[in-house]
């Protein structure tokens, strides 16, 4: 048992911390990286473009205190990054760094992204005339159609997606037509992992301090500059990285549908949202070992296991 814990110990290891929105992933990856002398990968879908920063909470240069962090401020806002781009630059990074060292931090809360690096993506039937006309039909009739035909089909999937974003929905109808399976059929496929010495961190930390410290930084985003972020981008809404939380909501209040206030109230109600749908997915993908301590409680937590045989 020695020597496969010695093997082991030797192996290069992708040390992968994951979670919801707000639960300190950034802090726990760099606290980690500096312990380890090791580079941080960001699996964060949002803070690889340089024009938002404090709506996806990028980490500034004071918070990564000098760890070297990959895939922030990685591109620009047109220079749209998809799971399967990021899966195949990110590898190319990881190669070059285990070639002169033993190990790397994987950080953030786009499970699709971490899943596509780790494991690869299902193959998803795609048809460009079908979603053409599923996303005509979205902008005549509204979501509300497709999100009932895809609730009566996979509930299961239906529970895991953002439903106030029409292109995942758009793409869930089309490939359950196209295939005629599930999406969550459609998502189990016979994929391997991509690397032999994979571990795995999942903070879950209890759900009423998760809401409280969303709402907290939601006030701190809006007091940091977040609606004159988001008014620089305004005339580049229609992109799809331009679909999400903290933004979305306040083009909105922009356009005169909703007022200041209220945008605020929804960006909190929405990123609560999306904390449950994050979790829902880390808990039913690979979860690892959860961690719901203080940080540094997280850290040895993380360190104990990191030589134990998965």
């Amino acid at each position: 048992m020695e020597g496969t814990i010695e093997s082991m110990m030797n192996q290069p290891k992708l040390i992968v911390i994951q979670g919801p929105t707000a639960s300190g992933k950034t802090s726990l990856a760099v606290e980690l990286a500096k312990e380890l002398n090791c580079v941080v990968i960001s699996a964060d879908s949002r803070q690889f473009y340089k024009e938002l920063s404090i709506g996806t909470a990028k980490p500034s240069a004071e918070e990564m205190q000098g760890v070297k962090h990959y895939f922030i401020d990685s591109h620009d806002l047109q220079d749209e990054v998809s799971a399967s781009q990021f899966a195949t630059s990110a590898a190319q990074v990881i190669e070059r760094e285990f070639a002169h060292q033993k190990n790397v931090v994987l950080v953030g809360g786009s499970g699709l992204f971490i899943q596509a690096l780790c494991e690869g993506l299902d193959d998803i039937p795609h048809d460009s005339d079908l979603q053409r006309e599923l996303t005509l039909q979205v902008e005549i009739d509204g979501l509300g159609i497709l999100l009932e035909e895809l609730k009566m089909k996979d509930e299961g999937y239906f529970n895991q997606v953002d439903s106030n974003n029409p292109l995942r929905v758009i793409r869930a109808i089309e490939a359950m037509r196209l295939s005629g399976k599930t999406m969550t059929e459609l998502r189990k496929g016979n994929k391997q992992a991509r690397y032999e010495n994979i571990y795995y961190f999942t903070i879950d930390l209890p759900r009423e301090e998760l809401y409280a410290r969303i709402n907290s930084r939601v006030d701190a985003m809006m007091l940091a500059g977040l609606e004159e972020e988001a008014s620089r981008v305004f005339h580049l809404r229609q992109l799809k990285s331009l679909q999400t939380v903290g933004y979305r909501e306040l083009f909105d209040f922009f356009e005169g549908k909703t007022t200041r206030e209220k945008s605020v109230e929804l960006i909190k109600q929405h990123s609560r949202n999306y904390a449950k749908r994050q979790i829902t997915w880390f808990k039913s993908h690979q979860p690892g070992i959860y961690l719901n301590g203080s940080l540094y409680s997280n850290l040895i937590e993380i360190k104990s296991n990191l030589t134990i045989e998965k």
